[in-house]
């Protein structure tokens, strides 16, 4: 029996015990070297002729005179080679993906199919904008919903992801500030916000200055009075919060904020666990960024394609920056220039095009299939499934906060207290038993946080399965098997990886290994 308590085939060696075998590959696994150590001299998937030798050059005097140095490989190995290393990913398509803060949900192929339609995916930025009518319609139905679900007046879409996005908010509310003759020099930001938020109030200039939370996780509210000032600019929370509450006090803050004389920048990567429910724009925020790849269902991970749009209040939409879609006449064109503004006073221009057509139509897909009551549902049934994983493990895992949660729940490692088992440990053991980790040690306020959001994509029976493994890991824990644990993972394609060396000496070049010299007879 497995540890599932299914019948294991009968005679199969376990694991452990299994044979090594001579080819490197484990039956449907496949043993993958480096591309380049396939590679060859020579070789080619593509037949180009040689350059016509009366061709004057214009690289003036900079042609590559050596070798390129990419492996040489025929095509069946290059998609061979891709294919075998898309099979050692984990994918949402292969099941729960558990990253706190970050909505891994369902990607709907309607969605994929809507966005490779001809007229959206293979449009370029350079054309003509009489011939890219039907794209500029999307991109402002997509920005009427937006607003429309946000309770907001404008919205930004050129900001290619979420701190993208709060480069563009706070840029429009220094605008702001400086068409007062209003130069302010500080940004208060809560422990419990997302960690890019101080990131981008620094990297603007900003003095970014810190907010305590209380003991239940939200924003000190008489601390945060006390950092009021006339030199503050602007407040950058996160609600929920990354903690995965709802902050209580949010109007009040809002409030506070505006009698200063500052604006409310709300960070909008939660948005999963409030839209339909609770529009920002009500609470008194003044800019927010939304992560179509999170809320709106459109794929992310490893780098992007993302998409950041930032909807904004009456007295920040003024700002919003170049380019941007308006109706004229019959049609729409596409505002690229100061010269063509009517009244608005754009900060800029943050990115050289329009953002991502491709999430765009992805979105405004799944908020058409889905309609106001489906995305509200999303977001009550993101709610009930983090609480429901709350509920079923609070008894053996220890919750950082007492109550219920929003969209995520958090956990810390209290209940690992005296097992010789980490954060660290506890995530690796699940890779073993087929799942990804879920976020670890984020929150910074909660030490070795683990951090779990569910999104609605996930059925009962999933989440089911997914809990019986996280009590299992648990109980295995406590009772003091720590090898189980500290060699994990046994079952992954590659073992622990020395993560910390990785990352401070990156090796960023492929070189050749030296054949060791033979000794002379």
């Amino acid at each position: 029996m497995n540890r599932q308590g299914r019948p294991t085939s009968a005679g199969a060696p376990s694991p452990s015990a299994a044979p090594e075998t001579f080819s490197g590959n484990k039956g449907l696994e496949q043993d993958e070297p480096l591309l380049f150590e396939i590679g060859r001299d020579g070789i080619c998937g593509v037949d180009l002729p040689a350059p016509d030798k009366g061709i004057v050059s214009r690289l003036g005097g900079l042609e590559r005179d050596g070798a390129i140095g990419l492996p040489g490989v025929s095509e069946p190995e290059v998609v061979r080679h891709f294919v075998r290393l898309s099979q050692k990913n984990y994918a949402i398509d292969l099941g729960v993906y558990p990253l706190g803060s970050c909505t891994m949900k369902h990607n709907p192929r309607l969605n994929e199919k809507m966005a490779r339609l001809p007229g959206f995916g293979d449009i370029h930025p350079l054309q003509p904008v009489s011939t890219v009518q039907g794209a500029l319609e999307l991109m402002e139905e997509l920005a009427h919903w937006l607003t429309t679900i946000t309770s907001m007046p404008g919205v930004a879409l050129s900001p290619k992801a979420g701190a993208h996005g709060e480069l563009c908010g706070l840029i429009a509310i220094r605008a702001a500030l400086e068409a007062k003759g209003d130069k302010r020099s500080r940004v208060l930001v809560p422990e419990s916000a997302h960690g890019t938020n101080p990131a981008t109030a620094a990297a603007i200039g900003y003095e970014v200055d810190e907010i305590p939370a209380t003991a239940d996780g939200r924003v000190d509210l008489a601390a945060y009075r006390e950092k009021l000032g006339p030199d503050v600019a602007a407040i950058m929370l996160t609600n929920p919060n990354t903690c995965g509450l709802f902050e209580r006090d949010i109007i009040e803050i809002a409030e506070a904020t505006h009698d200063a004389g500052g604006y409310f920048y709300c960070d909008g990567a939660n948005l999963n666990a409030i839209m339909g429910r609770v529009r920002p724009g009500d609470l008194g925020v003044d800019a927010m960024h939304i992560n179509l790849h999170k809320t709106f269902s459109t794929p992310h991970g490893g780098g992007g394609p993302g998409a950041g749009p930032v909807v904004l209040s009456e007295a920040l939409a003024p700002f919003a920056p170049l380019p941007f879609v308006r109706r004229a006449g019959d049609g729409f064109e596409l505002v690229e220039d100061e010269s063509q503004t009517k009244g608005e006073n754009p900060f800029g221009r943050l990115v050289a095009f329009h953002g991502q057509m491709g999430m765009f139509v992805r979105a405004l897909s799944y908020m058409m299939s889905h309609g106001g009551d489906g995305l509200r549902q999303a977001a009550e049934d993101a709610v009930l499934n983090a609480n429901y994983i709350l509920a079923s493990l609070k008894d053996v895992m220890s919750a950082s906060f007492e109550g219920p949660c929003m969209h995520e729940a958090l956990f810390d490692d209290k209940f690992l207290d005296g097992t010789g088992v980490t954060t660290l440990d506890f995530a690796k053991a699940m890779i073993d038993e087929g799942y990804h980790p879920m976020t670890m040690y984020f929150p910074l306020v909660v030490h070795g946080a683990m951090l779990i959001e569910p999104t609605e994509s996930e059925s009962k029976e999933s989440l089911d399965r997914f809990i019986r493994t996280m009590r299992g890991l648990t109980e295995q824990a406590k009772a003091g098997d720590k090898t189980r644990f500290e060699g994990a993972p046994y079952f992954a394609p590659r073992a622990r990886l020395d993560e910390t060396g990785a990352a401070r000496k990156p090796v960023l070049r492929y070189t050749q290994p030296q054949q060791p010299a033979e000794a002379a007879e």
